[in-house]
């Protein structure tokens, strides 16, 4: 008897244990949400200096120097970008800015300093190359979530395994992606494209990420161009959180005036 009310109250614990682990694991929008935040939206606003080395499929290489700042309008919403460049010679004093919005098409523009033209980028754009290198304009400021249908497809030890398809799929090149979520800071580890065939083209992974002020950092990104063979790799140092940037620099009155914040 006594054997037999030690096996009930094994499995009374196995099966609370059970339960409490289901009510934990959190829902497709909460991972979603939460892999937002952490990516795009450490601290109120941000600073960071970025080395980006472009290698084609020859093995020819070509390195990009910025400074990006980013300033959150609302959480999880409404944000500023203002990415500078400083070498080399060919693109020094460009202007990339973005106001991101998730319930319409961000507006970006693009200052090129050897014609003193700003260009507006069309919402068709920001898909395209960023400055020549594997990254595109829509990766500097991401993607919105709303875009996209979210399945959860797989949950391992680390990570949560999630498959994005395109609610429209004729404004996008790929027919859908997977990105690996980790478990623990929900920071996006790695998203691989596919295309209208099927195929896996192009591969993004976080290669190092530190913490930094309290907030999980990428400090290094890789982009694989799996149909041509090239690469672009990424390195972010001295960054900075809570830096107080005001929202007059993300203003057009900038482009052709850069602020301190992206000169010092």
């Amino acid at each position: 008897m006594k054997r037999s009310a030690m096996i009930v109250i094994g499995l009374l614990g196995v099966l609370l244990t059970v339960s409490l682990q289901a009510a934990e694991a959190p829902t497709v929008d909460e991972i979603i949400e939460r892999a937002n935040l952490a990516a795009y939206y450490a601290g109120d606003d941000g600073r960071a200096e970025v080395i980006m080395t472009i290698t084609d499929a020859q093995g020819r290489t070509r390195k990009r120097e910025f400074v990006i700042l980013r300033r959150d309008v609302v959480d999880g919403g409404q944000q500023q970008f203002y990415v500078y460049f400083k070498k080399p010679s060919d693109v020094r004093k460009m202007v990339f800015m973005v106001h991101k919005y998730i319930d319409k098409d961000d507006d970006r523009w693009l200052y090129l300093p050897a014609l003193d033209l700003v260009k507006r980028i069309v919402a068709t754009d920001k898909r395209t190359s960023f400055v020549g290198s594997h990254f595109l304009y829509e990766d500097v400021s991401g993607r919105s979530v709303k875009e996209d249908i979210h399945e959860l497809v797989e949950t391992t030890a680390d990570y949560y395994v999630l498959k994005n398809t395109p609610k429209d799929p004729a404004g996008v090149e790929f027919s859908y992606y997977t990105v690996w979520v980790d478990k623990q800071n929900f920071m996006l580890v790695k998203a691989e494209y596919h295309d209208k065939d099927g195929r896996k083209y192009r591969e993004v992974e976080s290669l190092e990420i530190k913490n930094i002020q309290g907030f999980p950092t990428v400090v290094k990104a890789r982009v694989r161009d799996l149909a041509s063979g090239g690469a672009t790799v990424s390195v972010f140092k001295n960054i900075k959180y809570n830096i107080g940037l005001k929202d007059r620099i993300f203003t057009e009155r900038y482009l052709r005036r850069p602020p301190r914040e992206v000169r010092k």
